[in-house]
């Protein structure tokens, strides 16, 4: 039952969704916009860079608090309710009650829940995922790399430990999730349809034109 606290804690954390209030406020559901996600990408792409770094800044704190207020709480049992707290909060960020359980993919929050799990393990993930997304052109490497290589991480720390085995099947579950909510990603980036690493880099700073004409960013009169 103690772990039931992580839980709850963790998906009430992960539920809240600026990229949602963001949309909400500009009148655009961005689920229907862009790559019709509620994420940091997408809003950077629909709203605008101030906003879109806001949530991804917004969606790690919530992954990391998770997992810090649970470490600190479950002193005992640290790592292992961090990491039920953390997975908690990825899943309340892409599965939120109040919208139908069609939230954002969970990059950011996963992304905080690694950092505050452990940022070595963060560090190397993110390290490894920057040269795949780069060497294949496509954003969702990283993503994949990431979450293929985190459960593997866990079960190396956790050696030793008597939460051996829950860890890494945790770490296992919550990637397989994640990796699952990004499969139109992944069949776009094999059949070549998905932006690449070079288009965002290049919306971001400036410098290119959107691939999804319908979705520029929003006009001063829908503002």
């Amino acid at each position: 039952m103690k772990y039931a606290i992580p839980v709850i804690l963790g998906y009430l954390l992960g539920m809240i969704s600026p990229a949602a209030l963001f949309g909400r406020v500009k009148r655009v559901d961005l689920r229907n916009k862009g790559t019709k996600n509620l994420g940091a990408t997408n809003t950077a792409l629909i709203l605008g860079k101030k906003l879109g770094f806001a949530v991804m800044f917004f969606d790690i704190f919530k992954g990391c608090l998770a997992v810090i207020i649970a470490k600190l709480i479950f002193a005992e049992t640290a790592a292992l309710s961090g990491l039920i707290a953390g997975a908690s909060a990825v899943i309340g960020h892409m599965f939120p009650f109040y919208m139908k359980f069609k939230g954002g993919k969970g990059l950011a929050a996963y992304g905080g829940m690694v950092l505050a799990y452990d940022p070595v393990i963060f560090l190397i993930l993110f390290l490894i995922g920057i040269i795949c997304m780069l060497a294949f052109n496509y954003c969702v490497a990283l993503t994949v790399s990431a979450a293929s290589l985190f459960p593997v991480a866990v079960a190396l720390k956790s050696i030793g430990s008597p939460d051996l085995i829950a860890s890494t099947v945790i770490a296992a579950v919550i990637s397989a999730i994640f990796i699952l909510r990004h499969r139109s990603n992944i069949i776009r980036s094999f059949k070549k349809q998905e932006p690449t690493t070079k288009f965002f880099l290049q919306k971001l700073f400036g410098k290119a034109h959107s691939s999804y004409p319908e979705d520029e960013k929003v006009t001063q009169e829908q503002q």
